[in-house]
């Protein structure tokens, strides 16, 4: 009997053995299920991540690009508005000689003379005048349309960005 109880006991030792590397087996391959799971998870937030930063690059690039030509355009108005007042400035220059010379003239002219310089100044300043309203209400509605833009701009609160509690 003493060798059939340790051909039993072999067997369950046996046994024993077989079931231990199976459960081994087992959850080696549930870790390795495991492993596999979070793996391709990482890949797939890595993938998203990558995707949400190049779209992120591509509206940046375009903001940037959008930008530089705001100041390219603002630059060409600027010197345009340059050139355009160094010739008002120099019509200005001429126009002052004239005066000062009309009115080195005038002081030796007959009276018809000045009175018809006085229309003619009278004609002219009108025209200013109205020039120079027009350029008013233009004006207005550009200040307008600035005070507009300002008021409609959309602004985001800082208590909107992640971590901000306060304002820096």
């Amino acid at each position: 009997m003493i060798p059939a109880l340790y051909t039993h006991l072999g067997a369950a030792a046996v046994a024993a053995a077989l079931v231990w590397q199976l459960q081994g087996a087992r959850l080696g391959t549930e870790l390795a299920e495991a492993r596999l799971e979070a793996a391709t998870q990482q890949l797939a937030t890595s993938t998203a991540q990558r995707a949400a930063d190049a779209r992120v690059r591509q509206a940046e690039q375009a903001m940037n690009t959008k930008y530089q030509g705001a100041l390219n355009a603002a630059r060409d108005r600027e010197a345009l508005l340059r050139r355009d007042l160094d010739q008002l400035r120099a019509v200005a220059d001429g126009l002052r000689e004239q005066s000062a010379d009309a009115a080195r003239r005038l002081a030796s002219a007959p009276p018809a003379a000045v009175l018809e310089y006085a229309a003619a100044l009278g004609v002219v300043f009108e025209d200013c005048r109205a020039a120079y309203g027009d350029m008013a209400a233009k004006a207005a509605g550009h200040a307008a349309d600035v005070q507009t833009l300002d008021a409609a701009w959309p602004v985001i609160p800082i208590s909107t960005f992640v971590g901000a509690t306060s304002p820096p």
